[in-house]
């Protein structure tokens, strides 16, 4: 489909033509420090949108708090019934007036000069997405996640790159909201890797209009993630997520099969490692047993596979609202 014209460079007094999306659930403790790194943003977006996805907690209180504290950007709030984070970011993308999409976790922040360098190499380079380096933070202290280094193993086709192992977060990414609404938002029925799946599919149809740049301008809170179902439900949507992409992968130019298998093989050496390091070692020795039933199972659906994508954002929640905000 044709591509609309890139949203046009800041003047420096303006606000820029970003919406900011940040789905919020139980986060009060976290949401107005989230909150506050995009306010202290050198460059600042027109507007933020929270999407409170039920939560049971104060976190409508906390962020209708940031209303007059947010340095001219408008703040906006919506409530819905807790369907996930995937349904809030939809929810948000479609109010979103922006040319830009950013996103932002309620738990993580957001360094000064984020959106400035951001915008400044997406609208250089023409891109139509792009994303950077991140710290990730845990009790431990901050290390460097260096996303770049896997962009650049590919940089002219991301997409298989990103097909075989995810590198991009949610958190640093910059994209054209028409990239979003073309490709159909958040599958919101995946329970697990929703943003890695939909960057796929913006990058299916970008090319190579995307970068990973170095700098780390993000402080990534990493979730303590003990549960033995959280590895469960990862592999079954990876799973899924693949047997729908290899029919993406098939329209596109270059070896299918090879990459299929490969990502296959991820999957199940990455739930082994997991659940290895949790000393589960016979739920490790069943992904092991797996391997080759389900390498088979893809070679046997890859002729079919359609990679057909539904229309995401047109199954918004009808129950949910906007909440209005008074600066103080």
């Amino acid at each position: 489909m044709p591509v609309e014209p890139a949203p046009t460079e800041l003047a420096p007094t303006e606000l820029a033509d970003v919406s900011v999306v940040m789905p919020a659930y139980n986060a009060a403790g976290t949401v107005e420090r989230a909150l506050a790194s995009i306010a202290a943003q050198t460059v600042k977006p027109a507007e933020v949108i929270v999407v409170d996805d039920g939560s049971t907690d104060d976190t409508v209180a906390r962020v209708a708090a940031m209303a007059g504290r947010m340095n001219g950007i408008s703040l906006r709030l919506f409530r819905q019934r807790n369907l996930g984070a995937g349904a809030a970011r939809n929810r948000a993308v479609a109010a979103a007036a922006g040319g830009w999409l950013a996103f932002l976790d309620s738990d993580d922040e957001w360094l000064p000069a984020k959106l400035e360098r951001s915008l400044a190499i997406n609208q250089a380079k023409d891109l139509v997405m792009s994303s950077h380096n991140l710290f990730n933070v845990s009790p431990a202290g901050e290390t460097l996640n260096d996303s770049r280094a896997r962009w650049l193993r590919n940089p002219d086709d991301p997409y298989r790159t990103l097909f075989l192992r995810g590198f991009i977060s949610s958190s640093t990414v910059l994209v054209r909201r028409d990239a979003v609404v073309a490709a159909g938002g958040f599958d919101a029925t995946l329970r697990s890797a929703q943003d890695y799946e939909l960057w796929l599919a913006v990058l299916a149809r970008a090319g190579n209009r995307f970068e990973t740049f170095a700098e780390p301008l993000l402080r990534y809170t990493l979730a303590e993630d003990g549960i033995t179902s959280c590895l469960d439900r990862k592999v079954a949507c990876s799973l899924a997520i693949l047997r729908r992409h290899m029919g993406v992968l098939k329209r596109l130019p270059g070896p299918v099969l090879g990459l299929v298998l490969l990502r296959c093989l991820i999957i199940h050496y990455e739930a082994v490692r997991g659940y290895g390091d949790r000393g589960e070692w016979g739920k490790a020795a069943g992904q092991l047993l797996r391997l080759p039933l389900r390498a088979l199972e893809m070679g046997l659906r890859l002729p079919f596979a359609q990679g057909r994508r539904p229309d995401f954002l047109a199954r918004l929640d009808p129950d949910a609202e906007e909440i209005p905000l008074c600066a103080a």
